[in-house]
């Protein structure tokens, strides 16, 4: 599966009314951290991991530190 694969079920999912407030805050959620991640990166293709769009979306955070050897 695709990034704007995923973007794209998780949009028709949310069109389902039957889902319950706590499913329906967390796809919003998901989807805000996707469009995000898409946005800065354009040419992704593969589904980031949520580690992948933490540190995306918090680039100073300790657990995204990159040291060199």
């Amino acid at each position: 599966m695709e990034l704007q694969e995923l973007i794209n079920d998780i949009c028709e999912e949310l069109e389902t009314t039957s889902l319950n407030k706590q499913r329906k805050r967390y796809l919003q959620s998901h989807l805000e951290e996707l469009l995000e991640y898409q946005k800065h990166h354009p040419d992704a293709i593969g589904i980031p991991s949520s580690f992948e769009i933490f540190c995306d979306l918090n680039p100073h955070a300790l657990e995204c530190r990159i040291y060199d050897d």
